[in-house]
């Protein structure tokens, strides 16, 4: 049975130590979850093209470590991200086998959306 998780996160990114040129960029990432997500996150995401003009790109893998629905654990998330004339298509899933702990088996996506205040909210569907 599917279960739906709300709440709402932060986000610091930071430009990773290597220069990559050529429009591509290196970025660190921290998150921290609030809701029915309590925890951190921490990940590494590549990114091409330009934002400015509204067509840009980028891949992450993030480890998220913290208390789900009361299940205590551990579980890593892919993303890719597009942005083609300014509309954004964004997708999140969770990486099967990577659940550790209480969260071992977890399977599922995640939805995001950016408040107008840059509020970021996330509704994570997910199975264990």
């Amino acid at each position: 049975m599917t279960t739906s998780a709300l709440g709402t996160f932060e986000v610091v990114m930071e430009p990773g130590a290597v220069e990559l040129g050529g429009g591509f960029a290196r970025f660190e990432l921290r998150k921290r979850f609030h809701g029915d997500l309590e925890g951190s996150g921490s990940g590494i995401m590549l990114s091409a093209g330009d934002p400015a003009t509204g067509s840009a790109g980028y891949i992450a893998a993030e480890v998220v470590s913290g208390s789900l629905a009361g299940r205590a654990g551990t579980f890593a998330m892919v993303q890719l991200g597009l942005m083609d004339a300014g509309a954004q298509h964004l997708q999140y899933r969770i990486v099967p086998g990577s659940g550790k702990g209480d969260l071992a088996g977890i399977s599922g996506e995640l939805h995001l959306s950016i408040d107008d205040d840059g509020t970021h909210r996330y509704e994570l569907h997910y199975e264990v």
